[in-house]
């Protein structure tokens, strides 16, 4: 006798009893409670798939909830089709700063803030303090402020979403600098100088410019006082600027670049070792002189007749060529040579003798003759011939019977006296 047929067993669908948690926010990770989960293909939050999900048993799923909102309801896919749903409910985290850079800014407000943290999707305001931003969300994890106008002092940066207000994050608001005064005002045009910048609000300090170029270096001594490197520049005068986050000074300040003074000439160009010869500089760039140097003795006292001309008297010396100099706040010139001479020094002459009417040619022997400027036979002037640092020649004068004194002059001195008898004819 044949068997009956028996009926297949269809395997059934998955079925969902539990959820656990059954709300919170997108990245949840939710515990379905069921049964016929093996080989599960799919976990859906109403449309939107689960971003990962794991099959822990047949009776048991582990899904992170993707990014939904209101109540979704959940199903289980498998081989043998989908679940009943059981609803999600998504809620909204109050949103979390943990930064907001920069911390500080002008009470003028207009600089951008940027604001880390979490949370911040669907934010609708952004408060400093208690005054709303213009912001723009760019996503739950940032957003850009523009901070507005505020009064000097710590105020709390805030953000608002569906999910609440977040806690406060300090924002402090400075004061714009205020630059008084920069000492020296003036200097040379290759700057490296230093200067003292005074005023108020300098705690912060950013840059120092000096019009649009940087200062070499600055340093912040109080909130009233920097110091600065000054930077190459100039001619001219260009405004100094201090820097801060509570902006840029605005007072016009001036600092003076000055091109160095030039010497061109030197008259007289040499004197006597023991100085006290007038002097006069002629040049370019010679107001406010603060100095004037022959090698490394100061002149004093020099007088500024003009940017072109300076007169002085020359200090003492020693024997030797040193080099002129002015210095402004400019920098100092170039060196122009100034030669100081000692007094010469006649030890021969030959022949030490000659008749009234004179005519003989003397040779003078010594040292320091190269720049004679006059031979005197007594007072009287006579032309001369230098031959070599050590010897001159000159033509004796008439003159009456007996000894005169002969000496060389030159810029160092007036020598000694060397005795030349004038003779009269013998006798009858």
């Amino acid at each position: 006798m044949p068997r009956a047929a028996r009926p297949s067993m269809a395997a059934a669908a998955p079925v969902i009893t539990a959820t656990s948690p059954f709300s919170g926010v997108a990245g949840t990770v939710v515990t379905l409670t069921g049964t016929g989960f093996t080989g599960a293909t799919a976990v859906a939050f109403g449309g939107s798939p689960s971003s990962s999900f794991t099959v822990v048993s047949a009776t048991a799923i582990t899904a992170v909830a993707p990014i939904g909102a209101g109540t979704a309801q959940i199903t289980v896919t498998t081989p043998d089709g989908t679940s009943n749903a059981i609803g999600f409910t998504y809620t909204i985290a109050t949103p979390v700063i943990s930064s907001v850079t920069p911390n500080q800014g002008s009470v003028e407000g207009g600089n951008t803030v940027i604001l880390t943290g979490t949370d911040f999707t669907g934010a609708t305001s952004v408060r400093f303090g208690t005054v709303a931003a213009a912001f723009l969300a760019v996503s739950a994890t940032q957003a850009t402020a523009v901070a507005p106008a505020g009064s000097l002092g710590t105020v709390g940066v805030t953000i608002t979403t569906p999910g609440g207000t977040s806690a406060g994050i300090p924002y402090t608001y400075v004061a714009v600098p205020v630059l008084s005064s920069v000492t020296p005002a003036q200097g040379p045009l290759v700057g490296g100088n230093s200067i003292t910048l005074s005023g108020t609000g300098f705690t912060g300090t950013t840059s120092v410019h000096f019009g649009a170029n940087a200062a070499s270096s600055f340093t912040f001594v109080s909130a009233t006082q920097l110091t600065a490197v000054v930077p190459v520049g100039g001619p001219g005068p260009v405004a100094v600027t201090v820097t801060t986050p509570g902006g840029t000074s605005t007072q016009a300040v001036p600092y003076y670049y000055l091109a160095a003074p030039l010497i061109s000439g030197v008259t007289a160009g040499s004197g006597p070792v023991g100085g006290g010869l007038p002097v006069t500089l002629t040049g370019a760039n010679f107001l406010q002189a603060t100095a004037v140097r022959f090698g490394a003795t100061a002149a004093t006292p020099y007088t500024i007749f003009s940017a072109t001309e300076i007169r002085t008297v020359s200090p003492p010396g020693v024997a030797g060529s040193v080099p002129v100099t002015v210095t402004t706040p400019g920098g100092t010139s170039n060196g122009v040579a100034y030669l100081y001479l000692g007094a010469p020094v006649v030890s021969g002459l030959a022949p030490n003798q000659g008749p009234l009417a004179g005519g003989s040619t003397l040779t003078l022997t010594g040292v320091g003759l190269t720049y004679a400027t006059a031979v005197l036979f007594g007072a009287v002037p006579v032309g001369f011939t230098v031959v070599s640092d050590t010897q001159l020649t000159t033509t004796a004068p008439p003159g009456v019977a007996g000894a005169v004194t002969i000496r060389v002059v030159t810029p160092g001195g007036t020598s000694v006296g060397v005795p030349y008898t004038r003779l009269g004819p013998p006798g009858i």
